[in-house]
């Protein structure tokens, strides 16, 4: 979205159409779109200030914030669960939702989905498998020059 005009435009255009002047006519004074000069004086009217509205969504909205309580409880007791799984449980309180959208809510609770690994982290040991037929100096033979 792009960004709202300063207050500074929009106090000198809202003064130039009180002086009689018409919206067109501050338009083009101004160089700016008739439609921002009309809905400027409908949100004047409106709510009494010049001030931008807010853009995008509020928030805090969407159909899981209600459940994001539930979505923490169900991580903290058991968290091996995997984002289909999450959604199957929440269909079952009666609401369907994408995995990206369970995906976004744990992202929001700074929570993972991730199942844990049987080794930890910070192990020494690769925690990818051996690597088969390594050469000389860990090249693989095919690689290796005759």
């Amino acid at each position: 979205m792009g960004k709202p005009h300063p207050m500074a435009l929009r106090e000198r255009v809202a003064g130039f159409v009180d002086e009689g002047n018409s919206n067109r006519e501050a338009s083009r004074h101004f160089r700016v779109s008739p439609k921002f000069v009309n809905d400027l004086m409908k949100l004047r009217a409106v709510t009494g200030s010049l001030e931008p509205r807010r853009q995008g969504h509020g928030p805090g909205g969407g159909k899981l914030a209600d459940h994001a309580g539930f979505v923490r409880e169900r991580l903290q007791a058991n968290g091996e669960l995997t984002l289909d799984e999450l959604c199957v449980e929440l269909e079952g309180r009666g609401v369907t939702v994408h995995r990206s959208n369970v995906a976004r809510l744990l992202h929001r609770l700074g929570l993972s989905h991730k199942k844990r690994r049987f080794k930890p982290a910070n192990s020494s040991e690769p925690t990818s498998g051996t690597r088969a037929n390594t050469g000389p100096n860990g090249a693989s033979p095919s690689s290796t020059r005759l």
